[in-house]
């Protein structure tokens, strides 16, 4: 990995800390938030699972009661049942934040303008195998609605967990080595700089010693001569 370029000072290195420091925060919490967020997303397919099953039973079920209104009804006394006395569904889409991200909440409500309140046609040509099929599909609505909205919610949780797992490893094995890289290599350089410097003053020192051993040498000598 290559190292980034920069000046090997102490306020680059000051800077590069300080960067390092936020950057194995931001790692941590996103860490956490990854955490989190696989345990809601655990729940929420264990949910969906569940309501997938309740939902294939049911629709199972009013398929076989709707086949067998089928077999015993006239199919235009069928199609003009079905066509009568219809039903207003009034859905309502709100939303709540799990973990930054904004998951759908879906509300039913039916508005009744047949002539039964819990059937949406009359009782005189009909007979009880489509009122056990209508029962069945009105049972089964509001769990595919539910249906819907967790298979939703963990579509969006799985998007945000891929796009935080990225971040994640991009901060673990990109950003972070490479500031510590750079970090190791500002820190080298100047401590190669400083014992440089440090040679040379030691050999300043030294020809400093020297200069003033031989002007006293000079000195010795020539009061000798005297």
């Amino acid at each position: 990995m290559a190292n980034r370029q920069v000046n090997p000072n102490r306020m680059e290195l000051m800077r590069l800390k300080k960067q390092l420091v936020t950057a194995r925060r931001g790692h941590k919490m996103l860490k956490d938030k990854r955490d989190e967020l696989m345990r809601q997303f655990l729940d929420i397919v264990k949910a969906n699972q569940v309501l997938r099953q309740r939902t294939e039973q049911l629709l199972a079920g009013a398929n076989r009661d709707m086949v067998l209104a089928r077999a015993v009804l006239d199919p235009a006394v069928l199609e003009a049942a079905l066509m009568s006395g219809r039903e207003n569904l009034s859905l309502d889409i709100d939303t709540k934040n799990i973990m930054s991200v904004k998951v759908p909440i879906f509300s039913a409500e039916f508005e009744m303008s047949g002539l039964r309140e819990n059937l949406p046609y009359g009782m005189a040509s009909t007979g009880g195998e489509l009122d056990q099929a209508i029962i069945a599909l009105k049972e089964a609505l509001p769990v595919m609605i539910e249906l819907a909205e967790t298979e939703k919610t963990a579509q969006l949780l799985a998007d945000e967990i891929e796009k935080t797992r990225r971040r994640v490893n991009s901060l673990e094995y990109v950003l972070i080595p490479e500031l510590q890289a750079t970090i190791r290599s500002i820190t080298m350089k100047m401590d190669e700089n400083e014992r440089g410097n440090l040679t040379r003053l030691m050999k300043v020192k030294d020809m400093i010693v020297n200069q003033a051993l031989e002007k006293a040498r000079a000195r010795d000598a020539a009061a000798d001569v005297q």
